[in-house]
C-alpha cells in the first residue's frame, strides 16, 4: 500500500485515483474545483479544495508523509512548473509532472521533477502500477488478471541458479528471459542471476505486484 498526493483530477488525475485507490492505496485529493471534489471526495481516503499555487496550502499538506505526489494539472503549464518546484522544496519523495510536449517534459524536470510522463490513453494505469513499486520498469496487460512485468531481481538471488530459486513454484512467476545492461539474455534453468538484471516475468498481476513489494 502506498500514500499519494493526487494534485489535479481531470480526466487524468480520475483515472489514476480510481486505479490507484482498486489497488489499496491511500489517496490524498487536492483540486480548486469544489464541485469536482464534492462530488469525488467519498471514494478517496481524504480530499481538499485548495489552490495548491498557494505553498501555505501545500506546507499544510505534510508533503514529505507522501510516498509519492503527482501533479497532474493539465490546462496551466505554468502552474504544473511551479507546484512540481515546491513540492521538492517541501521535501517531496519523489514527484510525478504529466507533460504535453517535449519543451514541457524538459522544463518540468529543471523544476525537479524525478519523473515525467505524456498523457497517452494507457499512461495512468500504468503509473499506477510503477508507483505501487518502484522495482517495476514496464508491464504489458493482457487481461484482467495476468499480464507481463519487467521487474528488478531481489539481492539475495543474486549469485544463485533459476533452478534453485524456483520462481515459478515458489512465487507463481514464469521467467520468460534476463535483461542486462539492457540486453536479452538467453535463460535457462542453470542460469546464475547477476547484480543489476531485470527480469521479464508473466503472471497473475496481483501476485507479481506483491512479490516485487515484498522483495526490495
Amino acid at each position: 500500500m502506498k500514500s499519494v498526493l493526487l494534485i489535479g483530477m481531470g480526466s487524468f488525475g480520475q483515472t489514476l485515483g480510481e486505479k490507484l485507490i482498486n489497488m489499496g492505496d491511500e489517496v490524498m485529493i487536492v483540486d480548486r474545483n469544489e464541485d469536482v471534489i464534492n462530488r469525488l471526495a467519498p471514494k478517496y481516503t481524504s480530499a481538499l479544495i485548495a489552490n495548491c499555487m498557494n505553498v501555505d496550502s501545500l506546507k499544510a499538506l505534510d508533503i514529505p508523509s507522501y510516498d509519492a505526489c503527482v501533479v497532474a494539472i493539465g490546462d496551466d503549464f505554468q502552474s504544473s512548473l511551479e507546484i512540481t518546484s515546491n513540492l521538492k522544496d517541501l521535501g517531496a519523495k519523489y514527484v510525478v509532472s504529466k507533460a504535453s510536449t517535449e519543451i514541457q517534459r524538459k522544463f518540468l524536470f529543471r523544476m525537479g521533477a524525478d519523473e515525467v510522463i505524456y498523457l497517452v490513453s494507457d499512461m495512468a494505469e500504468k503509473l499506477a502500477i510503477r508507483l505501487n513499486s518502484r522495482k517495476v520498469f514496464d508491464y504489458i496487460e493482457l487481461d484482467s488478471e495476468y499480464a507481463i512485468f519487467e521487474i528488478a531481481v531481489p539481492v539475495k538471488w543474486e549469485g544463485k541458479k533459476l533452478v534453485d530459486i524456483n520462481p515459478r513454484g515458489k512465487h507463481g512467476i514464469n521467467v520468460l528471459t534476463v535483461k542486462k545492461e539492457r540486453k536479452i539474455m538467453p535463460v535457462d534453468a542453470n542460469y546464475v542471476f547477476g547484480s543489476g538484471d531485470h527480469m521479464v516475468v508473466f503472471g497473475n498481476t496481483e501476485k507479481i505486484l506483491a512479490f516485487t513489494n515484498k522483495n526490495k
